[in-house]
């Protein structure tokens, strides 16, 4: 954990997922004031919406943060890069399409990198490219996912083994036991998403809370398998909408549209759910306490530690 808190200058190995269109500098803030890596994301944002956040962040909190660009999804790849550079954000998170082309130019600029990968094979070619971490996302985790569908359990043993530079765990964590099991699968640290939004800083509308707090382990969907755009979401009447138009095999163009970023918007900002859908991960049926940032990261590391420990005396005494 001491190289990723080190080269990230936090003091808990925690990160922030990026959250897109959704992404708050109030709870990312909260996130970095409590000593992980709090992240804005820019989904599909405008580069003067971006700015804003960027502003707004800085205002907010003095220590790291992240800038989390999903590569084919945003429209304004180049111009969102810049404004990296410009404010001297100290950490990129490149996720969803090949990062290899843009990480060598951040690295110059002095820009940490970090690449959120499915696969072995994507994260080695991330390593071969320069990133400086990367994240293992499993198939548990909330929003955009990978066609791949390779579970945290699975994927994050075999990055480690495969790979020398640091590596962040993602998907269906989120308490000391998803943190102490990825340390022991390998990880170097932990990322989270759908837990930071059941926390007190939560910006977010009070029916996502609701939802995720009332979710049992059967409560998430997964969508746009036909459409080649898969995305974990808590079950909703607008996810049956979903899941119906695609066994109809809707037209592939009107299902994108109906399960775009400004359709999350709909529903976790504004709260109307029978227009829009809420991301979602499978960690959400552990999920039952709204505690600050800061305590949830203060009761993850102890209870991490306390179970690591307690694991470590017990299997002593067979040796």
């Amino acid at each position: 954990m001491s190289r990723v808190c080190e080269l990230l200058s936090i003091r808990y190995p925690i990160i922030q997922g990026g959250m897109g269109n959704i992404s708050s500098p109030i709870l990312a803030s909260a996130v970095s004031e409590a000593g992980g890596l709090g992240t804005l994301g820019t989904g599909t944002l405008d580069p003067d919406k971006v700015e804003g956040l960027i502003l707004d962040m800085k205002e907010r909190t003095s220590k790291p943060f992240a800038l989390n660009i999903p590569i084919t999804v945003t429209g304004h790849l180049k111009e969102i890069g810049e404004l990296a550079i410009t404010h001297e954000i100290p950490v990129v998170s490149l996720s969803a399409g090949n990062p290899a082309p843009y990480i060598p130019y951040l690295k110059e600029k002095g820009i940490i990198v970090i690449c959120v990968t499915a696969s072995v094979k994507h994260a080695v070619k991330a390593e071969k490219a320069g990133a400086d971490l990367v994240v293992g996302e499993g198939f548990e985790a909330a929003g955009i996912n990978s066609h791949l569908e390779i579970t945290t359990m699975t994927l994050i043993p075999q990055l480690a083994t495969n790979v020398s530079i640091p590596v962040i765990a993602a998907g269906g964590i989120g308490d000391g036991r998803g943190l102490a099991a990825a340390l022991a699968l390998g990880a170097d640290g932990v990322q989270l998403g759908t837990r930071l939004i059941a926390t007190k800083e939560s910006p977010y509308h009070k029916h996502y809370m609701e939802r995720i707090l009332n979710a049992n382990d059967t409560d998430t969907v997964i969508v746009g398998r036909r459409a080649g755009k898969v995305r974990r979401i808590l079950k909703t009447s607008y996810a049956d909408r979903l899941q119906e138009a695609e066994a109809n095999e809707m037209n592939p163009e009107e299902f994108e549209r109906l399960t775009g970023e400004d359709r999350h918007s709909v529903g976790a900002i504004e709260g109307r759910l029978d227009e829009g859908f809420l991301n979602g991960g499978q960690i959400s049926g552990l999920l039952t306490t709204t505690p600050t940032v800061v305590e949830l990261f203060e009761e993850m590391i102890v209870d991490a530690f306390r179970i690591l420990e307690t694991q470590a005396a017990t299997c002593k005494k067979f040796t």
